[in-house]
């Protein structure tokens, strides 16, 4: 009797193992089962353009680098873009040079009795930025720069004339600073090292390193073609960094700037949806 009982309790042992491989495998067969959902996300434009059949992307006050003709390559991209996702039609007209307008609004008025312009029109000699609130750079490099432009934006009487000669369409505008920036940041790298018996494995380390790459500035204004006034404007800023090593042409870093702003300043003009997905347990 003493002899039987190991083999009866080996026996048991083999049962439960047997019985539990049988009630995972049930488990699993009958576990929940996930699925992914595409959903589609409206977003509701940021104002009211149903007033307006046509659109004008007019120009832009633009500096910073001088590899990329800024103002000629926005107007290009958003009226490309205002084709395809908007309702409005897109007016085909020359790219405006905005900085040579609003320098041309910035000279003071001469009269007869006194040719020569005024001591607030003159330029301080070697900084082109001036000292007046009439003076305006010439070259545009920060944003320091840019100030002074904007109140070309503020003038109603001007873009009420534009709108007119256009037929009262929405006026996109702005201005758009695309320059170089260099950076030295702390940035990680993976390394590999080998321990004393040869074996490899690879170890997360930090180190600083210079970077260069473009910073882009764009302000969009949107102006009521049939008043010259400013309806709703919004500034955003994107940079990208490359190692010092890598040679990125300019042009290529401003489009890839771009295509991260172009749905804010869509969503803007149309309402827009966002695309994801959504996990489901079944």
């Amino acid at each position: 009797m003493t002899a039987r009982a190991p083999a009866k309790k080996q026996a048991s042992s083999v049962t439960l193992i047997c019985l539990g491989a049988l009630v995972a495998a049930v488990a699993v067969a009958c576990g929940p089962s996930y699925f992914e959902i595409p959903i589609e996300t409206p977003i509701k434009p940021k104002m009211d353009v149903s007033p307006f059949q046509r659109v004008l992307v007019a120009g832009f006050v633009a500096g910073g680098s001088d590899d990329v003709d800024t103002n000629l390559e926005t107007v290009r991209l958003l009226r490309s873009q205002l084709r395809t996702k908007s309702s409005l039609k897109v007016i085909d007209a020359d790219v405006m040079p905005l900085i040579d307008i609003a320098q041309d609004q910035s000279k003071p008025a001469e009269s007869d009795a006194d040719p020569q312009p005024t001591p607030a029109a003159v330029t301080s000699g070697g900084d082109n930025r001036g000292t007046d609130a009439m003076t305006l750079p010439k070259t545009i490099k920060d944003e320091k720069d840019l100030e002074p432009y904007e109140r070309l934006f503020a003038n109603t009487a001007y873009w009420k004339t534009i709108g007119e000669e256009y037929q009262n369409p929405l006026i996109v505008t702005g201005t758009v600073l695309f320059a170089p920036k260099t950076s030295n940041s702390l940035v990680q790298r993976d390394q590999e090292v080998f321990d004393s018996f040869g074996r490899r494995r690879t170890v997360p380390t930090r180190t600083f390193m210079e970077r260069k790459g473009f910073t882009l500035r764009p302000k969009f204004v949107f102006i009521d073609g049939r008043t010259g006034a400013t309806m709703y404007s919004e500034g955003y800023r994107e940079e990208i960094l490359y190692n010092a090593q890598q040679n990125t042409p300019a042009l290529s870093s401003y489009f890839e700037l771009m295509d991260r702003l172009v749905p804010n300043f869509l969503s803007a003009l149309s309402s827009q949806k966002i695309r994801g997905t959504r996990v489901l347990l079944n």
